[in-house]
């Protein structure tokens, strides 16, 4: 979650006035990738702009992934391990530092009493360059301590301009992208215009380069791996459970996975076969409603004696009902020895 519609305070309030270059005639930036990471892969767009003006949501795809009144794009980390690593945020356009805001912590919004800490500062860390022409874009949630700019310096598109962190109204590693024209939020991937239907726009704001790096993915794995007992949501985002083999004593033997874009009515199946592929354990369920992020898991516990030496296959499958079909929209595999 990374709600900017208060947060934004110290950002959007000056966003609306005239900045360096916006009474210039100046085309719209193209956008580079704001992160440096590997789109699809690694990382993913957890949220979407929100693009009905309503109480509802859908976005530029008219899916679903995102919430109500989101007027950005969020590129997240799979866990909190790889922003400790240090994943650089970049300007996606040059342009000239507008305002900067740093020192703020990086803790989770679920903890005990960050709402109340971060009242009118919900957007974090941050920095806010303007591009001429009236064009301005934001980052948000970066790492306290890593920004590397300071206002009214230039910078070229591509240029590190801090690392993704979890500061502000936020419960997971992530960069938030705004992107504003004259003081409004404008959706990259439909462009300033806003021509009716779904898909992307006739003039979208990323370069070609960045385009061919984000495909929409409506559904998409985050991460997913082997534990030795119940495993527990904290740790996994805390990069846990980075197992390559298990023990013959370990007291279970578990997969995990947790995905994003999960819809109402999907259908997820967890199968865990032992080395003479024997199903081990298995698990079916109907997903009851729409999760922007998705956490299951499937087990067995060790017997009185040790899990026999070898191979251990585990799948993950997600199903949808596309035009009176179930259709695969997820598949995950992976395998672990144990010894």
């Amino acid at each position: 979650m990374s709600v900017h519609r208060i947060g934004l305070l110290l950002f959007l309030c000056a966003a609306i006035l005239p900045g360096p270059g916006a009474a210039e005639d100046l085309p719209a930036p193209r956008l580079d990738l704001p992160l440096r990471c590997a789109m699809g892969t690694v990382c993913q767009i957890q949220n979407y702009f929100d693009h009905d003006p309503g109480p509802g949501f859908h976005d530029y795809n008219c899916g679903v992934l995102g919430y109500d009144g989101h007027k950005g794009t969020d590129f997240r980390l799979p866990n909190l391990a790889m922003m400790r690593q240090g994943v650089a945020v970049v300007a996606a356009a040059a342009g000239e530092v507008r305002a900067v805001r740093d020192g703020m912590p990086d803790v989770s919004i679920r903890e005990a009493g960050q709402s109340e800490a971060i009242r009118e500062k919900e957007a974090g860390n941050s920095v806010a360059i303007v591009h001429g022409g009236g064009w301005e874009t934001q980052y948000s949630h970066l790492l306290r301590g890593s920004i590397l700019v300071r206002p009214g310096q230039r910078v070229q598109a591509g240029q590190k301009i801090g690392l993704v962190g979890l500061s502000g109204n936020t419960e997971f590693p992530h960069v938030h992208l705004s992107v504003r024209f004259e003081g409004r939020a404008v959706d990259p991937f439909r462009g300033p215009d806003e021509p009716p239907g779904c898909g992307l726009g006739e003039t979208p704001l990323w370069t070609d380069q960045a385009l061919a790096q984000l495909p929409y993915r409506g559904t998409g794995l985050l991460q997913a791996g082997f534990a030795t007992g119940k495993p527990d949501l904290r740790q996994v985002e805390e990069g846990g459970y980075d197992l390559s083999r298990l023990s013959r004593e370990a007291p279970a033997l578990v997969f995990w996975v947790e995905l994003f874009g999960a819809r109402k009515g999907d259908r997820e199946s967890i199968r865990i076969l032992d080395p003479d592929g024997a199903v081990l354990a298995r698990k079916q369920e109907v997903i009851a409603g729409n999760r922007a992020r998705r956490f299951s898991y499937s087990g067995r516990r060790r017997g009185r004696d040790q899990w026999p030496e070898g191979v251990y296959r585990a799948s993950y499958r997600l199903q949808r009902r596309v035009d009176g079909e179930d259709r695969d929209v997820l598949v995950v595999k992976r395998s672990i020895r144990v010894r």
